[in-house]
């Protein structure tokens, strides 16, 4: 898969070894993480929002209330900058300086479009809905007119975008390794809870199977 051709604005420079323009891995970051943050700034004040999301291809796609503030103004042409981040653990050393965390991100710069041909934003749609929970789209009650009129989708291209990942242990100073204390890596895993169903679920209907939330 072609990688993202790095501009002034993605490329990485503090710390340029993590660094990540290959779509491939950009894709699966995107795919993974369920929440992104979206930034723009509205007659100068700056706003950051976060939002759930989907990816189909080589854009995303937010979606919400049609009177939202934040749609709106993007669907004006707005410069917005999307980011998405998975920590993968606490990196503890031996030196307050070292600590760290191993993470991936991404940052998405671009224009977002609002999306208004009915077969897209319904197939928006089903990309949020089975970015949570597989195939859900496919056994649910899908959107009548006035819902769909009540939301609004905007898509933004994946054309400016870069990730920066770090891994591994502490980088300690030598001098440090002497230090007495413990130094390493603590993983962190998001885990699913037992599921809790409603007081309207008939009976005989199946618990969702937690395996279709797993990436």
């Amino acid at each position: 898969m072609e990688a993202i051709t790095a501009t002034n604005r993605t490329r990485v420079i503090r710390h340029a070894e993590r660094g990540v323009y290959d779509r491939e891995q950009i894709h699966a970051i995107l795919d993974e993480a369920y929440v992104c943050h979206v930034g723009f700034a509205i007659d100068g004040q700056p706003y950051v929002i976060p939002t759930a999301y989907g990816r189909s291809g080589d854009q995303i796609y937010i979606h919400g209330s049609a009177a939202s503030r934040m749609l709106r103004s993007l669907s004006q042409g707005v410069a917005v900058c999307v980011t998405v981040t998975l920590v993968d653990g606490f990196v503890l050393a031996r030196a307050a300086f070292r600590h760290s965390m191993n993470y991936r991100s991404v940052v998405v710069l671009g224009t977002a479009r609002q999306v208004t041909d009915p077969a897209e934003k319904m197939e928006a749609l089903r990309c949020f809905t089975n970015h949570v929970v597989g195939d859900r789209w496919e056994e649910v009650r899908q959107p009548n007119e006035t819902e769909m009129r009540s939301t609004s989708v905007l898509a933004l291209p994946l054309d400016e975008a870069s990730a920066k990942v770090r891994s591994g242990p502490p980088l300690d100073l030598e001098d440090d390794w002497s230090w007495p204390v413990w130094a390493g890596v603590v993983p962190l895993r998001t885990q699913l809870g037992e599921p809790v169903p409603d007081s309207h679920v008939s009976p005989g209907v199946p618990m969702v199977d937690k395996r279709r939330f797993t990436r």
